[in-house]
Parts: structure tokens; C-alpha cells; sequence
């Protein structure tokens, strides 16, 4: 059973930085692929960042800011996040998929608040 524990999230002054971690377990994820979703109050949850085959990804609103790193000899990937914003403040999930199969799977979520 995939398993994927989440820490790091809290309260940051805007400027400010934060970096989280996930620790998965329950499977072997060397072509999983493994990343960062976040859901800001109201919103839906949107992507992040992921590291793919090709590199990492990211969304247009971190780019610069956010660096995502991924370990594949202890199944941890990290988000470190700086120059942090108030509009960054949202539930942060780990998230593990297997492409083109249904094997998707989420942490239990992180909460980082930027205050301005």
C-alpha cells in the first residue's frame, strides 16, 4: 500500500521561505513520477510542480521561486520554497502517479500560510 507522508508546511512572513518534504513508501517509484500540488481556500487544486523524466516542472507562479528535488534512493521529494507570497498560501499535497495507469496517489496535505 503506497503510502506518502508530508512535512514542513506552516505560518511564513511574506519574502519568506519554507521547504517541504514528502517520504514515499509501499512500492517501488523509480517510473513514478512525483510532485507538488497545492489548493488555495476556494480554489481547485492545481499542479505545482513534478519531476518527469525530462526534468522538473513547474507552474508559471513559482517558477524562479520554487525548486523541487527528488531522492530516488530514499523515495523523498522536497519543494523548497522562497520569496514566498500571500497568494501561496494553500494546502500543500505530495502526490505519486503511475502514467497512463490508474495508480495516483495523494498525501494527507501541508498547510503553508504566507502572511503579508
Amino acid at each position: 500500500q503506497v503510502r506518502l507522508v508530508e512535512s514542513g508546511g506552516g505560518l511564513v512572513q511574506s519574502g519568506g521561505s519554507l521547504t517541504l518534504s514528502c517520504a514515499a513508501s509501499g512500492s517501488t517509484f523509480e517510473f513514478a513520477v512525483m510532485g507538488w500540488y497545492r489548493q488555495p481556500p476556494g480554489k481547485e487544486r492545481e499542479l505545482v510542480a513534478s519531476v518527469v523524466s525530462g526534468g522538473p516542472v513547474y507552474s508559471d507562479s513559482v517558477k524562479g521561486r520554487f525548486t523541487i528535488s527528488r531522492d530516488y534512493a530514499k523515495n523523498t521529494v522536497d519543494l523548497q520554497m522562497s520569496s514566498l507570497k500571500p497568494e501561496d498560501t494553500a494546502i500543500y499535497y505530495c502526490n505519486v502517479q503511475w502514467i497512463g495507469t490508474p495508480h495516483d496517489y495523494w498525501g494527507q496535505g501541508t498547510q503553508v500560510t504566507v502572511s503579508s
